[in-house]
C-alpha cells in the first residue's frame, strides 16, 4: 500500500518566496533553470549511500498547489510593499512544466553525482527546493545506516527496527521504519508503517505485561484446544506447571527460584498466542526463572501441537546470556525428544549499535535476530547526509558557484551521469559528462578527470556503461508507476550486492571514484577563470593531461 502524500508546498524556507517575489519582480521567473539535488560526501565513515525519498518527491510534485489559504497567510507574512499581482501568479503555479530525473530509489549513489535534476521555470523549481531536500536528506541516510546495519549483521540475521519511541517525532518514526526496511531490515514495530508500507510486523510483550501479573490466580482462562481440530480442549496452566516439576531438577535448580507471576504472564499470553508464543525472559531472572518459566510453556504448547516463535533479550551480556540460553534449549530438545526446540529463535535487543554487531560478528554466540531502535533511526553518529541543491543552467547557460572552500564548488550545466562496469560485473567509476556529449561507448577508451584528484586523467574501458538518470515527472504527471517498498527494497539490496566489497567494508573502505568528462572540465575550468580572473590559484587546471591507465579493473 502507498501512502498519500501529506507535504504541503508551504513546508518550505521563507526565502524560497521572497527569492520568487524578486525572480517575478525583474521578469525571470519563467526562465527555465536547472537544479541538481546531490550530496558531497557519503556518510558515517562509509564510502557508498543508498538513494532514498524519491517516491515521497514525485508525490510532492504531483499534488502541488498553494490554496487560497496558502496565499492569504504569504500575504501576511511579506512585506506589504509586494504587489498583488504576484500573488496572482502564486495561485496559478504549478508543476505541469517541471521535469524531474532521477536515479532509481534505491540505487546506490555517490558524490557529487546528482540524485534529482529538477527543471523548469526558475521560480517554481526555486520554491521546490527545500521540501525536496528535506524529503532526501532524512531518507537516504536512514537507509544508509540501515544498509550498514545489514552489513555488520551478516545476511543471516533477521534485523528488526524498533526504534518508533526514538524517533524524531511522528513523521521522523513512520520514514524511519519505511527507509530501515529499504535499507535491509527485515520487519518493524511501527504498526502504522505495517499498514501504509507493506512492512512485516513483529511484537511480542514488553516488561510491563510480565509485571502486570501478580500470581496464578489472574490467569482466568485455563483451558486451550490442541491444534489438531476435534480434540477436547485441555487444562493448558496444570499442563504447563507439570512441564515446570519435569524441568527444574534437569536444570538443577529449586523449584522455589521460579517467579510464579512471571509463569502466569507467559501462560497468560500463550493461551492467547498459541501459534505466535515469544517471551521476554529478562524480567527477573534470565536462568533461574525467566528461561525455565519459558521452557515450561513452550513444552506445554508443543504437546498440544504449536510450536514457539522465540524469546527474547533485553539486558545484561547478551552474547553469554544467548550461549547459556542455547545450552538449555538444547538440554530439553534431548531430554524430551524435541528436535526443534534446540533451535528456537533467540532475539536480542537493548540498544544495538553497528559496533555491537560488527564485535557480535568476532564471538561465538547464538543470537538469531536483532532489534534495533535508537542507533538506527536518530543516526547519532551523522545527524545529516547534507544534500545541497544547486543552480547548474539557466537559460541553457551553463552557471557555477565558486567557494573558498573547494568542496562548495558546483559542477555546471545540464549533465548525464552514467555508470561504468568492469569484466567482473560490478562499477567502478560514475562519469559526468555534458548532456550534448556523445555517450560513452562499452569496449571504447573513455578519458576523464577525477573528481579531487586534479593532478589525475584516467584512461578507462568498461565491460557496460548505464545511463543512470530517468525521467520519473513531466508534463504534470508521473511518469514511471510508483514502486513498492519491497520493490524498491529489493533494489537496494540487488545494487549492493553489485557494488565491489572493498567499497563496502565498514572500517577503511576503498574510496568509489566519480569522474568527470574532458569536454566538462574545460568548461570548469573556463567558468572558474572568468568568475575569478585574478585568482591564480583558481586559473590553474582542475587537472593535468598525464594519464593513469586503470584498464586493469
Amino acid at each position: 500500500m502507498l501512502r498519500d502524500c501529506t507535504v504541503q508546498p508551504l513546508l518550505t524556507d521563507f526565502y524560497q518566496f521572497t527569492m520568487a517575489y524578486g525572480y517575478w519582480k525583474c521578469g525571470k521567473e519563467e526562465t527555465n533553470a536547472v537544479f541538481e539535488l546531490y550530496f558531497r560526501e557519503n556518510p558515517l565513515g562509509g564510502e557508498f549511500t543508498i538513494f532514498a525519498g524519491l517516491q515521497d518527491c514525485l508525490l510532492f510534485l504531483s499534488k502541488f498547489q498553494l490554496t487560497e489559504e496558502d496565499v492569504k497567510y504569504l500575504q501576511s507574512v511579506l512585506p506589504p510593499t509586494t504587489e498583488q499581482s504576484f500573488y496572482d501568479y502564486l495561485r496559478n503555479i504549478n508543476t505541469s512544466t517541471v521535469t524531474l530525473r532521477a536515479m532509481p530509489e534505491g540505487s546506490v549513489v555517490f558524490p557529487k553525482v546528482a540524485l534529482l535534476e529538477v527543471e523548469g521555470p526558475l521560480a517554481i523549481v526555486q520554491i521546490l527546493e527545500t521540501t525536496l531536500l528535506t524529503l532526501v536528506n532524512y531518507a537516504s541516510l536512514v537507509a544508509t545506516n540501515a544498509a550498514r546495519f545489514r552489513l555488520a549483521a551478516g545476511p543471516g540475521k533477521r534485523l528488526l527496527e524498533l526504534g518508533l519511541r526514538r524517533a524524531q517525532g511522528p513523521d521522523g518514526g513512520v520514514s524511519a521504519s519505511k527507509y530501515s526496511y529499504i535499507g535491509g531490515f527485515d520487519g518493524t514495530s511501527n504498526v502504522l508503517a505495517g499498514k501504509l508500507y507493506g512492512i512485516p510486523l513483529f511484537g511480542s510483550m514488553a516488561h510491563s505485561y510480565i509485571t502486570s501479573f501478580t500470581s496464578m490466580s489472574e490467569v482466568k482462562v485455563r483451558t486451550l484446544k490442541p491444534a489438531s481440530e476435534g480434540q477436547p480442549a485441555v487444562d493448558f496452566v496444570s499442563l504447563c506447571e507439570k512441564w515446570l516439576v519435569r524441568i527444574c531438577p534437569l536444570l538443577r535448580m529449586s523449584q522455589d527460584q521460579i517467579n510464579s507471576s512471571e509463569l502466569a504472564a507467559f501462560i497468560s499470553y500463550a493461551l492467547t498466542y498459541p501459534g505466535n508464543f515469544i517471551a521476554l525472559v529478562d524480567t527477573y531472572n534470565v536462568m533461574r526463572s525467566g528461561v525455565p518459566n519459558f521452557c515450561a510453556v513452550s513444552l506445554a504448547l508443543h504437546e498440544m501441537g504449536y510450536r514457539t516463535d522465540g524469546l527474547r533479550l533485553d539486558s545484561g551480556d547478551l552474547v553469554q546470556q544467548s550461549l547459556k540460553i542455547r545450552r538449555t534449549l538444547q538440554t530439553c530438545a534431548e531430554e524430551f525428544k524435541v528436535s526443534w526446540f534446540s533451535d528456537i529463535p533467540i532475539i536480542i535487543s537493548n540498544g544495538i549499535s553497528e559496533k555491537d554487531l560488527i564485535n557480535l560478528q568476532n564471538q561465538r554466540h547464538e543470537v538469531d535476530s536483532i532489534g534495533v531502535g535508537t542507533n538506527l533511526v536518530t543516526c547519532p553518529l551523522q545527524p545529516s547526509l547534507g544534500c545541497v541543491y544547486k543552480l547548474t543552467q539557466v537559460c541553457g547557460k551553463a552557471r557555477i558557484k565558486l567557494s573558498e572552500d573547494k568542496e562548495k564548488m558546483t559542477l555546471p550545466g545540464k549533465k548525464t551521469a552514467y555508470r561504468l562496469y568492469g569484466l567482473d560485473g560490478s562499477p567502478f567509476l560514475d562519469l559526468l559528462t555534458l548532456g550534448d556529449e556523445p555517450a560513452p561507448r562499452a569496449g571504447e577508451e573513455i578519458r576523464c578527470h577525477v573528481l579531487n584528484r586534479r593532478d589525475e586523467c584516467l584512461q578507462v574501458t568498461a565491460a557496460r556503461v548505464e545511463t543512470l538518470h530517468r525521467v520519473y515527472y513531466q508534463h504534470g504527471q508521473i511518469y514511471e508507476g510508483l514502486c513498492t517498498t519491497s520493490e524498491i527494497k529489493s533494489h537496494a539490496q540487488n545494487s549492493l550486492i553489485n557494488l565491489h566489497p572493498k567499497h563496502k567494508h565498514l572500517q577503511d573502505p576503498v574510496p568509489y571514484q566519480v569522474a568527470i568528462s574532458l569536454k566538462l572540465c574545460d568548461l570548469l575550468n573556463d567558468l572558474t577563470k572568468e568568475s575569478k580572473p585574478t585568482s591564480d590559484a583558481l586559473n590553474e587546471p582542475i587537472a593535468s593531461q598525464l594519464p593513469v591507465d586503470v584498464n586493469g579493473l
